[in-house]
């Protein structure tokens, strides 16, 4: 397991406003940014039935991917 620089305590919301490039992961694990926005990504992964651990190394590698483009 890598070690992640996202903590899963952080917002659907929040996670998009600091990092746009991450709502292709979150769609594609199916977690729902508008009307579930507003919970954590522990939360989230709990509630859609998505494995948490491979959602925050998506997510690092999105944001990755991001930073490299900057």
């Amino acid at each position: 397991m890598i070690n992640r620089p996202i903590d899963a305590g952080i917002t659907v919301n929040e996670m998009l406003r600091l990092h746009p490039a991450t709502v292709s992961v979150l769609n594609a694990f199916g977690i729902d940014a508008c009307c579930g926005g507003a919970a954590s990504l522990d939360e989230a992964a709990r509630r859609d039935g998505v494995d948490l651990d491979a959602l925050l190394n998506a997510l690092v590698a999105a944001t990755a991917v991001e930073e490299a483009a900057r």
